[in-house]
């Protein structure tokens, strides 16, 4: 009696651990899509602190520059200095480094920024983006900084060589960006302590107050406290450009000293050094 081999899975019947070509392409294109994905997680993550310099050197017209910068994009230090922009030679430094932590959320980015020199407590910066431009909020703050610094930034700075202490308070301040104007809300008050520089041999030649106040119209407000030198004036930003009007003085007793100093920061109008700006 002849018998018939029993037959499974037919002619065509594949290896039971073998997958589909198929199968295999999906499977390997999803691990190089998780691979990537994970690559370019890491990469935002662990960006470094020098993509944060290079943008903040850039979009201020090389005018602010994060030296020896260290850490990450969202968490790092550096060292703060002032320049005249591409080409100039002028620059000054910060004491100390600075301390920044960026937090992004879903209304736009939150920073965080402490100076060992010259706050006492972190600066907190909102950067709300807007349909047709940005949105910069600073909460509540005090600071102190050199006066010094400011000869970083070149002419007329680097001429003047201010020393002294300033002193900013800032309440309600924020700066917004939309279709090309901009608008201004809230207050800012700079105190000049003990001014003095090297275009005059006296010192200190006084102390004095610069207040900007937000509204429809943007103002600012130059005053003497105290001094020998004589400080005055007003602005106004029209459109995105700041138009000020002010003269400078020296006490009768003084004018000698300060003869050299009013000569160079203004156009002499007798007593008087006549100071325009836009």
């Amino acid at each position: 009696m002849k018998t018939t081999p029993l037959r499974f899975g037919g002619p065509l019947a594949r290896p039971a651990n073998r997958a589909p070509k198929g199968s295999a392409l999906r499977l390997a294109t999803w691990g190089w899509c998780g691979a990537l994905a994970g690559g370019l997680l890491a990469l935002i993550l662990f960006a470094p602190a020098r993509w944060l310099a290079h943008v903040v050197h850039e979009s201020t017209g090389q005018r602010i520059v994060l030296a020896e910068p260290r850490g990450t994009l969202w968490q790092g230090s550096a060292r703060l200095l002032l320049t005249g922009g591409a080409g100039s030679q002028d620059m000054a430094a910060l004491p100390g480094r600075v301390q920044w932590t960026l937090r992004p959320g879903l209304t736009g980015l939150h920073l965080s920024l402490l100076a060992q020199c010259c706050t006492a407590e972190a600066l907190q910066l909102h950067a709300t983006p807007l349909l047709g431009g940005l949105r910069l909020a600073l909460e509540d703050a005090q600071s102190q900084w050199p006066a010094s610094v400011l000869a970083g930034l070149g002419t007329p700075w680097n001429t003047v060589q201010p020393s002294g202490q300033l002193r900013l308070q800032n309440r309600g301040l924020s700066a917004e960006w939309n279709t090309g104007r901009l608008q201004v809300a809230g207050s800012a008050v700079l105190e000049a302590r003990d001014v003095s520089s090297r275009l005059s041999t006296l010192r200190p030649m006084g102390s004095y107050r610069l207040t900007l106040r937000g509204g429809p119209t943007v103002s600012l407000t130059l005053e003497t406290l105290e001094g020998s030198l004589q400080l005055t004036g007003n602005g106004q930003w029209v459109g995105s450009r700041l138009r000020f009007s002010g003269a400078a003085r020296a006490a009768p007793e003084r004018e000698a000293a300060l003869a050299n100093f009013l000569n160079i920061i203004g156009k002499r109008s007798g007593a008087r050094s006549i100071i325009t700006l836009g």
